[in-house]
């Protein structure tokens, strides 16, 4: 019928959800983001390199084919010449210690950090260092990646840290008795459990980056380097591609998923929005604040969780 053709333009603006309307420019400013060769993340730096062709946006990425196929289509698109590929493997933390290690030596600052890498669904696996595939990569590599960069942060102030979690988060626990799940294991539950991480990390870094002042937790009034985490919503990516029934059904269901560009909104939000200036430690999804599921609110999981990730990747971090 004529009306079902009628409410589709209307059914797919909700499904795109929130736009960041921020018009902010990013002259002379440093960016660095994860897995930045495809979807999201792709996107993410389409739309950093456009603020300013003087943005220098770094791609830091596993494949350095692809994300120089991505960077160069940037380039090209946008004519900012500063978008830079570095290399970066999330699942060996000697690779994490050499990206920080050569960026440090070339960048005398950094602004922003997109920690938006991630891998879903995988079948049970480890990463170099023995740590469980999700929990090694979606959490722990950003971790020590975050801890590697934070003092250039602090020098750049402000600055922004921003993790790519999920809604998935409400599913997830974090199981200390079992973190790699060599007892038992199941590959969507461990997604949940590394993007619960997300959200414990950025609690608890916002905290420590505030002074560790609970009153003022939700501002940033300490090293003016906030921390905020977000669900990018449902995104046609590659990201399922482990998962054939899941690459099957977002296929079908495409109509109802999220564009990459409309999936990056959040993350470009979180990352420039001007009215988050002061901002730290919150959940954001469809650029807005979101609700946080009870155990991503919970104080002592987060700051247990800090201080066994310290213990795995052999760090203090205080």
């Amino acid at each position: 019928p004529p009306e079902r053709w009628f409410c589709l333009p209307s059914c797919r603006r909700y499904v795109a959800g929130g736009q960041c309307k921020s018009t902010v420019r990013l002259e002379g400013k440093v960016a660095i983001i994860t897995g930045a060769n495809t979807g999201i993340g792709k996107e993410t730096a389409r739309d950093l390199a456009r603020r300013g062709k003087s943005a220098a946006v770094i791609v830091a990425c596993r494949d350095l084919e692809k994300a120089e196929a991505a960077a160069s289509e940037i380039r090209a698109e946008t004519g900012n010449q500063q978008v830079i590929v570095k290399k970066l493997d999330l699942a060996d933390t000697k690779s994490i210690r050499e990206f920080a290690e050569k960026f440090l030596a070339e960048e005398k600052e950094l602004h922003i950090l997109i920690n938006n890498a991630g891998v879903m669904l995988c079948p049970y696996s480890k990463t170099a260092d023995g740590f469980e595939m999700h929990l090694g990569v979606n959490h722990l590599g950003h971790f020590l990646l975050t801890f590697l960069l934070l003092e250039c942060l602090k020098q750049s102030a402000p600055a922004r840290i921003v993790n790519v979690s999920s809604l998935a988060h409400h599913g997830g626990r974090i199981r200390f008795h079992d973190l790699h799940g060599e007892k038992s294991y199941n590959r969507g539950l461990a997604y949940c459990h590394s993007k619960l991480a997300n959200v414990l990390f950025t609690r608890e870094l916002a905290r420590r980056l505030q002074g560790n002042c609970p009153e003022l937790f939700a501002f940033a009034v300490g090293t003016k380097v906030t921390a905020n985490s977000l669900h990018p919503g449902s995104v046609h990516s590659e990201l399922v591609r482990h998962s054939f029934v899941m690459t099957w059904l977002w296929k079908i269901f495409s109509f109802f998923l999220k564009t990459p560009q409309e999936g990056a909104q959040t993350s470009v939000y979180c990352a420039v929005a001007e009215e988050l200036d002061s901002v730290t430690g919150q959940y954001f999804s469809d650029c807005q604040p979101a609700y946080v599921s009870p155990r991503g609110r919970d104080d002592e999981t987060a700051k247990k969780l800090w201080n066994v990730s310290c213990e795995l990747l052999g760090i203090q971090w205080d």
